[in-house]
């Protein structure tokens, strides 16, 4: 298994199994960062050894950021930013509850940033007393409108997690997905049942997603990439849950059924632990 994949495996294990407040008290390291640039507005900010990205939107009135990772990397964020703009992080968007999306909200609010979130991820921050909980949560769309810019959010259903958004960039053409699309590496992605997720809501909710107008898919982790490989994961969820259905209405075991997740679907040992008993149960 690649370094990077080990790494993120820990971590979401950390952050899966509660443990994760203890653990950021001193945090991981901080990573190297890169910066990619998507249009004149537009750019992402990736890390090269555990490949999460931040998105960030440029205007004249200040800077729209959508994930900020953990709390040891706001000060290579800020400084990625520098080189591209000397105006400031006016508005975070938590993609989800997750504290590598959401461990930099209490340092940019103590620089006047405004965090957003689903109110269903706000839930999921209150209940694990995470600091830097959002200022705004919205039910089901709102605009952020900035410089002349407008960023659409969109909570679209369960998925990854029960507050999974998606930031949609209408002028670019572009759409930043969270955990809701992990591309490369970083796949396959889990299921986190007890943050809501739902791997029978999943392809619905990526089904919506699919309506915008886009090209371009910022995932959660990995690579940048296009619709046509988020069209591919949308595939890859049904052909998941179809499995899975399957196997348990001819009553395989739970270890046959873990067996073929492993095999087929690259399953570690994280994704059994957080998701095959959910599974089992949401699709049995």
């Amino acid at each position: 298994m690649r370094k990077s994949s080990i790494l993120r495996l820990a971590i979401a294990a950390l952050l899966l199994g509660g443990v994760w407040l203890a653990y950021t008290q001193q945090g991981p390291p901080a990573s190297k960062l890169t910066t990619q640039k998507l249009a004149d507005d537009l750019y992402v900010i990736h890390n090269d050894f555990v490949p999460g990205n931040t998105t960030a939107l440029i205007t004249n009135e200040g800077v729209v950021l959508v994930d900020d990772k953990f709390p040891a990397d706001h000060d290579n964020i800020m400084a990625e930013l520098k080189k591209i703009t000397s105006q400031p992080v006016k508005y975070v968007v938590n993609t989800h509850h997750h504290f590598d999306h959401s461990g930099g909200n209490a340092a940019m609010q103590m620089l006047g940033a405004q965090i957003v979130t689903s109110e269903q991820a706000r839930r999921y921050m209150v209940d694990l007393k995470q600091p830097g909980l959002s200022n705004v949560a919205f039910r089901d769309h709102m605009h952020i409108y900035l410089g002349g810019k407008n960023v659409e959010l969109f909570y679209f259903g369960k998925s990854h997690t029960g507050g999974d958004i998606v930031a949609y960039f209408p002028a670019d053409r572009a759409i930043a997905m969270g955990d809701m699309f992990t591309f490369g590496d970083a796949t396959p992605e889990l299921i986190d049942y007890a943050g809501g997720g739902s791997a029978k809501e999943w392809t619905a909710t990526v089904n919506r997603a699919l309506q915008l107008n886009f090209d371009t898919v910022v995932p959660g982790h990995g690579v940048v990439t296009n619709k046509a490989e988020l069209t591919k994961f949308r595939d890859s969820t049904i052909t998941l849950r179809n499995k899975v259905h399957e196997m348990l209405v001819a009553k395989n075991s739970r270890a046959d059924i873990e067996k073929m997740l492993r095999t087929d679907f690259h399953f570690a040992d994280l994704h059994v632990n957080a998701s095959l008993d959910g599974l089992m149960a949401e699709l049995r």
